[in-house]
């Protein structure tokens, strides 16, 4: 069952994530950002605090675009929350300005960030063939693969029947742009035109409604004039053309288009739809053999490896481990016997796993892989018993069973205190709670299974296979070479050498407990001072293989002149990044008011995005490359601000979608103090020693015009604010917003917009604009624009950010190194310091806000752990002393630790912190072996001294053994040797410190504490 179950399972980087995300975009063409604000976005976010469970909402209002993200609280359906704002987003729909398109309403993964990019390109294709490709055939293609969300196509150019009209030839047969509109529109129809009976048959009518050629739009009338027909050909031309570009995109420098494929949440994974999107790549159907089509920034190879490399590094560890139990056991045949519960507990955690719909992912593999070395505990302590008691004569079967019930009391606190400490997870909040959750699931299954196989199949095992003496005579012909028994036996006795040296230590200690006590306090003391000295971050630092340049231009600079500019980026990035490292560029310039507006992170024209993708065995770090390429950009092109990022999706998970690890808010109603602000700030904190970037997204210096058009002379020519702005618009843009009209080619069946506009290079300067003509439809002469409008510059955000429905300006900064304690102190620092009215609100959110709360809870979660495994101890031991005594293992551990983080350059960080909550249970469970046991031989002696020095010689082996398995096994973990291990080796680093030295303080503390309290002269004891 285990193994079906295990091969049934779904593999992923991490556990599902259930916040859900909903997205809502409506779209206005042409409505700048400040009107999509006050009349789209703020109407639906006031609209949508009626909804239920809803945390927080932010939202992005562009030109022509609104972007509304609601984040629901953990745990919320997400089905339910799409369908909840849905029906919000219906019932406000008419308050909405006339002419807005419905919202569409999206569920969306909580980081956002695609799993793959299918690139398109092909040297005999245009970039509106490449881009009808993508959006028709290849699209519809891949969007049947389960579990991924496939947006619309970016870069390349919308193909669209665009009817130029030339502005002097209207004015001379007296017309408008949008007369010629009007006639089109009535001119191309969509509409069915019945059937008809005729005798006994009933006939379908089909008309001409529709226009099917470039010719026969230019051969359109637009109306009469002495007998004549003035057409279309005579006040212009139709072309097969594509709209206006404002969306680009290079892949390797060349124009292309690329299809981003998302994760949609539930039940799909990574790995199996990056799968299936190559194999439907492979086997595209209906595309011209000159395409070339790829896939790129694929993440599931860093997924992929990261989970080999945990099995990797887990399997060295378990050989290591191996190495170690035989070592002491000296026989093959009992190191066999131990391991009969790796196999048995991984698969049984497995079998219960999948009853709870889980996927193996890196977090329970991780668990698994901690947890093997304290698998194999249990049974070490119970086979060695065992193998005590064949020293002293017993039988097997009586060894066996006497060895077994000996040790199961201490067997149980020791499961029972490394599993309870796991409690204070569920406390967690946000991402940290489904990740720990996980993992703590795995390791605390993995226990319980292990606890059963030590108490049944372990015994059973020795009761079957072992012969009396065989531990003491070291023999077993079958396997043990002459050189293993040479071995075994020079082992055995410098482990006694080393039992003897111990118990003389001992012995000096219980002289004197209470100095040895004093001492350790004055050490444990001392090592406190090292906490202020060690970095702080929320998740340790992994290298994606890739990274991301965000950049901006000179505010409001044009598409074509900003890709001009990201060339020159490009360059500097080949330049710099080895062609061995190198694997691909991709760049994305502009945005484009559609679908595509809700998966970029672009904002306007002068805005843009290079990713560099870094071949799978690189040799330089994409952290290395970043801070050179930032460098060069710095000194090369200081006119462009830039901001880096990792673009991977360990980055987009913990941040759910959040460039950055820390956001800097400006919030209050009045923009243009806020950018103030925000400008004050970021010059200051730029001069942050760990400050690599800070970058501000908004920008509200775009150049305008601000149109004041005269009412009353407009009247007086027959004119109103509709038909001025709707010529205006038509002119400059078309006429696809204000009365879109569609034609459909007759061969593919694909529908395309049909509109009018004048030819792009018309209007090239202010005065261009000022000449366009207006007429009325009763008039016969024209008039110019600037006859009925006063214009008059001016400037206007490229975009309107909110957060909690209020107006924000971001600052996203990034830290130089992993540490964000340090910064996030001086950025403190430097908000406290600055002058802020008291209407504006300055807030910090990102990795740090979490870093700071996921702190807290682990702190709070470290004394309950230590509560949890105090009350448990009680129950086993029914004590209220013993606990104490036996809890003296985890100070040690914490010096440990923090000596470990120090020397390592360690930060102290969410996966460290899980480590130290760890290491309280198994720290504990050496500690356990030996009262547990100094109490069982008190009822055989009345020395005390004899009694505590016999269980620390006895157990001192068990412990030995447990804390060697688990300390090398963690090596290969914690020397983090391939991609995505990094995240994992804190954790690793942290118990192999904190043990090793809780191991060697433990063993002089514990019979010290117990001698001291249970001395018969000792007030404690005859208190207690």
């Amino acid at each position: 069952m285990g193994i079906v179950s295990l091969i049934r399972m779904p593999v992923d980087l991490f556990p599902k994530i259930k916040i859900p995300v909903v997205v809502v975009a409506t779209f206005y063409s042409g409505m700048p950002p400040e009107d999509i604000e006050t009349s789209i976005t703020a109407r639906f976010e006031r609209f949508f605090t009626l909804g239920s469970g809803i945390d927080y909402m932010e939202s992005r209002s562009l030109s022509g675009v609104s972007l509304i993200k609601i984040y629901f609280q953990p745990g919320t359906d997400a089905d339910s929350a799409v369908t909840s704002i849905s029906n919000l987003a219906m019932a406000d729909l008419k308050q909405l300005p006339p002419g807005t398109l419905p919202p569409v309403v999206l569920k969306f993964d909580a980081s956002s960030l695609p799993v793959c990019l299918v690139a398109l390109k092909a040297d005999n294709l245009t970039e509106s063939a490449l881009r009808d490709l993508g959006q028709y055939n290849i699209r519809n293609q891949l969007a049947n693969i389960q579990g991924a969300s496939v947006p619309q196509p970016f870069g390349g150019r919308y193909r669209q029947i665009m009817i130029y009209v030339d502005p002097l030839k209207l004015e001379a047969h007296q017309l408008s742009v949008m007369d010629v509109v009007r006639v089109v529109n009535n001119s191309n129809l969509i509409l069915p035109a019945g059937d008809v009976l005729l005798g006994p048959y009933d006939y379908s009518l089909f008309s001409n409604s529709q226009l099917d050629t470039i010719e026969e739009m230019n051969q359109m009338p637009l109306k009469v004039v002495n007998g004549s027909f003035v057409t279309i050909g005579d006040v212009g031309y139709a072309k097969d053309a594509a709209q206006i570009q404002t969306n680009i995109v290079f892949v390797d420098g060349r124009p292309s288009v690329y299809l981003p494929i998302l994760k949609q949440g539930g039940d799909s994974n990574t790995i199996s739809i990056v799968n299936d999107v190559k194999r439907a790549v492979k086997n595209l159907l209906d595309v011209p053999k000159e395409l070339i089509t790829s896939v790129v920034f694929d993440q599931s190879i860093f997924v992929k490896n990261a989970i080999e490399n945990l099995i990797h590094e887990g399997s060295i560890g378990l050989g290591l481990t191996a190495l170690m139990i035989f070592i002491f056991l000296g026989s093959l045949r009992a190191t066999l016997g131990v391991f009969f519960s790796i196999p048995l507990s991984v698969l049984a955690t497995f079998s219960i796993l999948a009853l709870g719909d889980n996927s193996i992912n890196s977090m329970i593999l991780g668990g698994l892989a901690l947890a093997f070395s304290r698998l194999i505990d249990n049974s070490v302590v119970v086979l060695e018993n065992i193998h005590r008691h064949l020293e002293l004569g017993q039988s097997p079967e009586i060894a066996a069973e006497e060895g077994g019930k000996e040790v199961s009391l201490p067997v149980l606190a020791a499961t029972l205190t490394t599993a309870i400490v796991f409690f204070p997870v569920t406390m967690l909040y946000g991402v940290s709670q489904y990740l720990f959750c996980a993992l703590a699931l795995s390791v605390i299954i993995s226990l319980f299974a292990s606890y059963i196989v030590a108490m049944t199949v372990v015994p059973l095992y020795s009761a079957l296979f072992f012969k009396p003496h065989e531990h003491n005579n070291s023999k077993d012909k079958n396997t043990h070479s002459s050189l293993t028994t040479r071995f075994n036996k020079w082992f055995n006795e410098h482990f006694l050498h080393l039992l003897q040296i111990y118990d003389r230590v001992v012995q000096y200690i219980l002289q004197k407990p209470k100095l040895t006590l004093q001492i350790f306090t004055l050490i444990f003391a001392s090592s406190l001072a090292i906490i202020p000295f060690l970095d702080l971050s929320y998740f340790p630092r992994t290298d994606p293989g890739q990274f991301v340049i965000n950049l901006k231009a000179s505010t409001g600079l044009r598409v074509e002149l900003t890709a001009e500019e990201v060339k020159k980026v490009e360059d500097i990035v080949r330049r710099i990044v080895s062609n061995g490292d190198l694997e691909l560029i991709a760049s994305n310039i502009g945005t484009t008011p559609d679908f595509s507006a809700i998966y970029t992170s672009n904002t306007a024209s002068h805005t843009a995005f290079v990713q560099v993708s870094l071949k799978e065995k690189h040799k330089v770090g994409s952290y290395e490359y970043m801070g050179i390429v930032r460098k060069a950009l710095e000194e090369e092109l200081p006119h462009l601000t830039t901001y880096f990022q990792t673009g991977g999706l360990i980055d987009a998970v913990l941040n759910l979608g959040l460039p950055a690890p820390i956001n800097i808010q400006v919030s209050s109603n009045n923009l243009e103090k806020n950018y103030e602000i925000a400008c004050e700030l970021a010059g200051k904190i730029k001069n942050v020693p760990e400050v690599s970037d800070v970058f501000i997204p908004e920008d509200i210096d775009a150049p305008a015009l601000m149109l004041t058009i005269d009412r009353k002379h407009a009247s007086e020519v027959g004119l109103n604010q509709k038909e001025v702005i709707s010529n205006i618009i038509t002119a400059l843009t078309s006429n696809q917003m204000i009365a879109p009209n569609y034609w459909v080619d007759p061969i593919s069946g694909y529908d395309y917009l049909l509109t009018v506009q004048y030819p792009e290079n018309i209007v090239k300067t202010l005065e261009d604009l000022k000449a366009v003509p207006l007429r009325a439809s009763k008039k016969t002469k024209s008039i110019r624009f600037d006859a009925l409008t006063s214009i008059a510059s001016t400037k206007s955000p490229t975009v309107v950010s909110h957060y909690q429905l209020r107006r924000v300006i971001n600052l996203y900064v990034s830290t130089k190194q992993e540490d964000l304690g340090r910064a996030s102190k001086q950025i403190d620092s430097i908000i406290k310091k600055i002058s802020i009215p008291d209407d504006i609100r300055v807030t910090v959110r990102g990795s740090v806000e979490a870093m700071n709360t996921s702190f807290k809870s682990f702190g709070f979660g470290f004394l309950l752990a230590i509560l949890l495994v105090y009350l448990v101890l009680v129950a086993q031991f029914k004590s209220f002393i013993d606990p104490f005594i036996i809890l003296l293992a985890v100070p040690p551990g914490i010096i440990g630790v923090l000596l470990m983080l120090s020397v390592t350059g360690t930060s102290l960080n969410i996966m460290s912190l899980m480590g130290i909550v760890m290491l309280i249970g198994i720290a504990v469970s050496n500690s356990i072996l030996i009262v547990e046991f100094t109490h069982h031989l008190l009822k055989e002696t009345t020395d005390l001294k004899s009694a505590i020095s016999m269980a620390c010689q006895v157990r001192l082996r068990p412990v030995l053994m447990t804390s060697l398995a688990t300390i090398i096994g963690l090596i290969p973990m914690a020397l983090a040797l391939g991609a995505g291990s990094e995240a994992y080796a804190p954790l690793a680093r942290v118990i192999i410190g904190g043990l090793t030295l809780s191991v060697l303080l433990t063993v002089f503390l514990v019979p010290a504490a117990y001698y001291l309290i249970y001395n018969p002269s000792n007030s404690i004891r005859s208190t207690s």
